[in-house]
């Protein structure tokens, strides 16, 4: 495994995922110099996954750091970085870090004139803020993006915190992301649809009640892409379809928490049909009525 040599790093700032990485990185042998917490949860953060580390203000992080770690959130990462390149504060050979999934190394422009060293490095994997996360950086994979020079040090960063580096083109950096928040953040909302569904029938415990089925369909799809979907909308079965769109709009109805329901239904269903038709499943006559279905029930809003 490609190491780098021991460093001095600072971090800005203790936030959930700041802290892990930044204690992952402790744990290798690496100086935690500093960090940047400015609320109270991120100081207790600190004292907790971090301690004995001080906090400190974002100018002294970056003058004493030879490694810079920005966990901030995306839209404040810019701004950031152009301002500390305003007042003239990266160095020629520091190593500047984001973490932040939307970007590649474009947005670290503003450092390259003072000779600092732009990687991109962004764990796939939601943190809880707490030494849990630790663990589950273990085989955590990572995209890195950077120059081909700098790529054996990114992939170096992401081996010693436990992950698993994967070189993402810049241009690719927009979709990667894409892709990573369609499957995990809408899934929530899709899960929570359905939980809730549930509930309005008087089943308490609807988590219990869908988590074999949904281990069982999310293990599948990892594994095996839509290869074992099963459902009403593969068997082309109109008469189920209309029956759940009624049983749908009814819940909506009655249910504030549900009223976006029947938008996510009909949007997954024609998705489910049109790629059911690309394998072959389907033929393009049953695809045409499953979707002049769904064109249907959209008139009728």
């Amino acid at each position: 495994m490609i190491t780098t040599g021991r460093m001095g790093i600072g971090i800005i700032s203790a936030g959930k995922v700041g802290a892990a990485l930044g204690s992952a990185l402790r744990s290798q042998g690496h100086a935690i110099i500093g960090a940047y917490a400015s609320s109270t949860a991120s100081q207790e953060r600190l004292e907790s996954m971090l301690p004995g580390v001080p906090s400190l203000p974002i100018e002294t992080i970056v003058e004493r750091a030879e490694m810079v770690l920005l966990a901030v959130p995306d839209d404040a990462l810019a701004p950031l970085v152009a301002g500390l390149a305003k007042l003239g504060a990266w160095q020629s050979g520091q190593i500047v870090v984001h973490t932040a999934g939307r970007y590649g190394v474009q947005v670290l422009d503003p450092i390259r004139s003072s000779g600092a060293l732009p990687i991109a490095l962004h764990p796939a994997m939601t943190f809880t803020g707490t030494s849990l996360d630790i663990a589950r950086l273990q085989g955590c994979p990572f995209a890195v993006t950077t120059s081909a020079m700098l790529q054996p040090i990114g992939m170096a960063l992401a081996a010693e915190m436990g992950g698993e580096p994967v070189v993402i083109a810049e241009a690719d950096r927009a979709s990667y992301h894409a892709a990573l928040a369609h499957g995990a953040n809408h899934v929530v909302t899709l899960l929570d649809q359905s939980r809730r569904m549930l509930q309005e029938l008087g089943i308490s415990e609807p988590g219990n009640f869908l988590r074999p089925l949904i281990q069982a369909a999310v293990e599948g799809a990892l594994n095996s892409g839509d290869a074992l979907l099963t459902g009403p909308v593969v068997r082309a079965d109109l008469g189920t379809l209309q029956e759940h769109q009624q049983a749908i709009k009814e819940l909506s109805e009655n249910c504030v928490e549900l009223s976006a329901l029947p938008a996510t239904y009909h949007a997954l269903l024609a998705a489910t049909a049109v790629r059911a038709q690309q394998r072959g499943v389907l033929s393009a006559q049953q695809t045409a009525e499953l979707l002049a279905l769904v064109a249907e029930w959209e008139s009728d809003k």
